[in-house]
């Protein structure tokens, strides 16, 4: 082969593998040949080529069903420019642009033209600054334009972020990556895919400046670099890593080099860490090549594979990690074997494939997280650094506030629900969710309210919250009138929530029904709706199945699917029920199998896709599991919770999926559970104040047209309520009506909550969510929870009222001197912690319970504290 130029510094060994894996995906993406390859035919200048070559040769199967070459070249001739623009676009090497800053995709975002608008906003605010004050101006910038909400699973992209002016955390570092990329510096998402001391993950960014990483809050800036509130935490985290998608080398520790991405572990720049290798072998003591081994850990109630490394031939998988409890479970064919370790324990560890059948009995696990460890002392920043963060804080935090302040208000729905005839509070609940994109949806509702009434708004009504803010009428329109020819005589319930609603899982909401209508010939649609198997049948042979990036599956848009006749099995499984839905036939993904179903004859029907999978399934008998109440459970035994305290899991191919019925679901005794018939594990989980988890196996087997009872039973902890200290009951706060009052007259006699609050940062708002998802409880208590805002932490966005979830009891004061706050929150850990601080008090103001900084878990926690001294306090005042 004659030797081709060197281009971003790459050798001719990697110049082959791009062009090797271009061919690959050429070939794989041949249906939209001329709308993604015919780019490569302009002008194009040598950068310019090299670079699509790259981003084409790992480019995930859903982004070339999805998106066309222009989109991609625009991006790459936008970030070729402003390297050349910025003042450092010469001092990042070649291997960091290519992988940190040219990349279009960040998460699972839908994809947009934006590097050019976000470079607008950005370069000159950034360009006469270093590389590291450029990194904490574009997160002060962030900050300005959203702030963090919890929400469900699908990433908006930072075009719809900006208009929400709010996300989660993998949307705000989605943001933050975005925006300093277009300004040319090296960035990347980092997370940890499960804490092991608390419930939830979390993800922020790491960002290079002159030969150095570093990291920072995305959205939650701070005066320097390396400090977030969650670096505490992060200390006890068991993986901390990214995904990069490409052939990447390092210098990073590589936890898996698959063929389309490379997934590297940053974990020891934040904790302590143990490289463990495990050596799987059968039964005869062979070691055992290209087995899979899963390191698990528990969280929301199930042990979450945070790593998947398949053994080398000598049997082995290595894995760096954190000083905390895992479970290992290595499979092959079917056949597994499984052992929890304490990583502090060994370095190595072998693993026997002998099990191809569960467990009878129940097995009990104490699985104890990463200790509590202090952080490096670093210098304290002076009084004029902090008092010019706090106004940079307030001043972003303003611009923000202005901005919603243009989003519809809660008369101007009243005003169009009259016009338009329609219920006002359901009206304003669509706007009020809509946020910055409730204009577009307004004029959905005006112009199509008129001639359809109530339908717009029940097809806005059947969307996700998320969905409102990035969804416009093109794609309501195609909707709303394409599936309103097609009613029929369907009831209105099936009508509205299995034809009429566009949403099937988490993929970006498109027009597709029109297309779908128009796709097929007036026999095959005929054939289609006589029966939907000759459809699953048509894309079973006609469609190829391709897997490469794990968190894209099922991101592919059903058109982009049908045009490229590729995609992932869940894809594939989303373009069925698109289309059956397009021709007027109920369809959905089952609710917690995720299988495509149709309806026939009031029935839910299997269709199956996969001419590979056994044909029996697709008339097989679901059986159901009727979970019980434990009749000997203790008072202090948790209530049931669907993916807080506990889940149910099915064994398929040697591994336990977990079945996907709502988070939070707490109505489980009644109606039985609707499964699939197999092997079934049920986890369960006490977590300690600690982040200690006394989880509990139970094992079981559900046949075909049969129910299965399960007695739900939880492990007995002993909640130990000692006394912490005392408070003092003399200093005075100021109540948002401008009444001065003591903590005592505050708290009461009896027990109560006193928090000290920072409202605009991701910690509190948990706080927040957790103590108004426990609002009933709290009222039956009656006892006070008293939040406390500091005078450097109040933020002009702050308002009571925007959490109607709290319960009735609770006080919002301020604290302009912090005299009344303990004395422990200066020692650390609690220091570094940071907000919220809060403390459970007894009648005696004695503290019985104290929480600082982020620790998911904490409301449940307190309730169960102040219960319990509330009840000493009213036994003492009635003797």
């Amino acid at each position: 082969m004659t030797n081709q130029t060197s281009v971003f510094s790459l050798d001719q060994t990697t110049m082959e593998l791009i062009e090797r894996k271009l061919r690959e995906k050429r070939e794989m993406a041949r249906a939209k040949e001329h709308e993604l390859f015919d780019v490569f035919q302009q002008n194009l200048t040598e950068e310019e080529t090299w670079a699509l070559k790259y981003l084409y040769a790992y480019m995930p199967v859903n982004d070339m069903a999805d998106y066309d070459g222009a989109l991609f070249l625009s991006h790459v001739r936008q970030t070729l420019e402003i390297r050349e623009a910025m003042p450092w676009g010469s001092r990042v090497p070649d291997h960091l642009f290519l992988h940190f800053v040219l990349p279009y995709r960040v998460n699972t975002e839908n994809i947009e033209d934006s590097r050019g608008i976000l470079h607008k906003e950005l370069a000159e605010r950034t360009k006469s600054l270093s590389m590291a004050d450029a990194i904490l101006e574009t997160n002060y910038w962030c900050h300005e334009k959203a702030t963090y909400i919890a929400s469900d699973l699908r990433t908006i992209a930072p075009l719809s972020m900006i208009r929400n002016a709010r996300g989660r955390c993998g949307e705000e570092s989605t943001l933050a990556v975005a925006a300093l990329r277009s300004i040319g510096i090296p960035a990347r998402q980092v997370y940890t895919p499960r804490w092991a001391h608390c419930d939830d993950n979390h993800a922020w960014v790491e960002a290079w400046a002159d030969g150095t990483w570093y990291y920072i809050g995305a959205c939650e800036p701070e005066a320097r670099l390396n400090q977030g509130w969650f670096s505490p935490p992060a200390r006890r985290a068991m993986l901390i890593n990214t995904r990069i998608y490409a052939d990447y080398p390092g210098p990073e520790d590589i936890t898996l080099a698959d063929e389309w991405f490379t997934e590297i572990n940053l974990l020891e720049n934040y904790a302590p860490t143990r490289t463990i290798t495990v050596l799987v072998k059968d039964g005869e003591g062979n070691a055992i090549g290209g087995a899979d081994v899963h390191f698990e850990l528990y969280n929301t109630a199930e042990f979450y594979p945070i790593a998947t490394i398949p053994t080398n031939e000598q049997g082995e998988a290595s894995f760096k990690t954190g000083f905390g409890d895992l479970v290992i479970r290595a499979v092959k064919n079917g056949k597994w074997g499984e052992q929890k370790i304490t990583v502090a324990d060994s370095d190595r560890y072998e693993i026997v494939l002998d099990q191809a059948s569960p467990p009878s009995e129940t097995v009990d696990l104490d699985m104890v997280p990463p200790p509590e460890r202090e952080g490096e002392a670093a210098a304290p920043l002076s009084e004029e650094k902090i008092e010019r963060h706090n106004r940079r804080l307030e001043t972003g935090t303003k611009i923000r506030t202005s901005f919603e302040d243009t989003f519809m208000t809660e008369a101007e729905a009243a005003e169009l629900a009259g016009a338009a005839g329609l219920p006002a509070d359901r009206v304003w609940d669509v706007l009020r969710k809509a946020r910055g994109n409730s204009r577009e949806i307004a004029a959905f509702l005006s112009e199509r309210s008129a001639e359809h009434g109530e339908w717009p708004l029940r097809l806005l009504e059947g969307l996700n919250e998320k969905d409102l803010v990035d969804t416009f009428r093109d794609a309501l329109d195609d909707h709303l009138l394409g599936s309103l020819a097609l009613r029929g005589d369907l009831p209105e319930d099936i009508f509205t929530e299995y034809v009429l609603c566009p949403r099937v899982l988490y993929e970006m909401i498109v027009p597709y029904k029109r297309f779908f209508q128009q796709a097929f010939t007036a026999a095959e649609s005929e054939a289609f709706k006589a029966d939907p198997a000759v459809l699953a049948r048509k894309l079973d042979v006609g469609y190829g199945r391709w897997e490469d990036l794990p968190n894209l599956k099922g991101k592919g848009n059903p058109v982009g699917t049908y045009k490229l006749m590729q995609g992932d099995p869940v894809s594939l499984d989303i373009l069925f029920v698109a289309i059956c839905r397009s021709l007027g036939l109920p369809a959905r993904l089952h609710p917690s199998e995720l299988k495509p179903q149709y309806m026939a004859g009031g029935s839910w029907v299997d269709a199956v896709l996969d001419a590979s999978a056994p044909q029996e399934q697709e008339a097989k008998d679901w059986g159901r599991i009727r979970l019980l109440k434990d009749t000997e459970a203790s008072a202090e035994a948790p209530a049931a919770s669907y993916y807080e305290n506990f889940t149910f899991a099915r064994l398929e191919n040697g591994v336990y999926k977990t079945l996907l019925f709502p988070y939070g679901q707490k109505d489980v005794y009644g109606q039985p559970f609707e499964v699939e018939p197999g092997a079934y594990r049920m986890t369960s989980g006490v977590r300690l104040k600690d982040g200690t988890v006394l989880a509990r196996l139970t094992y079981f087997k559900v046949r075909a047209g049969e129910q299965t009872d399960v007695t739900l039973t939880f492990r007995q902890a002993v909640h130990d309520i000692p006394v912490l200290g005392t408070v003092d009951r003399k200093p005075s706060f100021t109540t948002l009506d401008g009444a001065s009052k003591t903590l005592g007259e505050l708290i009461g006699q009896s027990g109560a909550i006193a928090a000290w609050i920072e409202p605009e940062r991701e910690p509190t708002k948990h706080l927040f969510r957790e103590i108004g998802e426990l609002t009933e409880a709290f009222t039956e208590l009656g006892a006070p929870i008293v939040l406390i805002i500091g005078e450097s932490e109040w933020t002009a966005s702050f308002d009571p009222a925007n959490y109607p979830q709290l319960p009735k009891s609770t006080l919002f004061v301020r604290d302009s001197s912090y005299a009344a706050l303990p004395d422990m929150i200066s020692q650390s850990p609690a220091h570094e912690a940071g907000f919220p601080h809060l403390f459970v008090l007894d009648g005696r103001d004695q503290i019985r319970y104290t929480a600082s900084g982020y620790k998911i878990g904490t409301g449940k926690e307190s309730l169960q504290v102040l219960s319990a001294v509330w009840e000493k306090s009213k036994e003492r005042s009635e003797v």
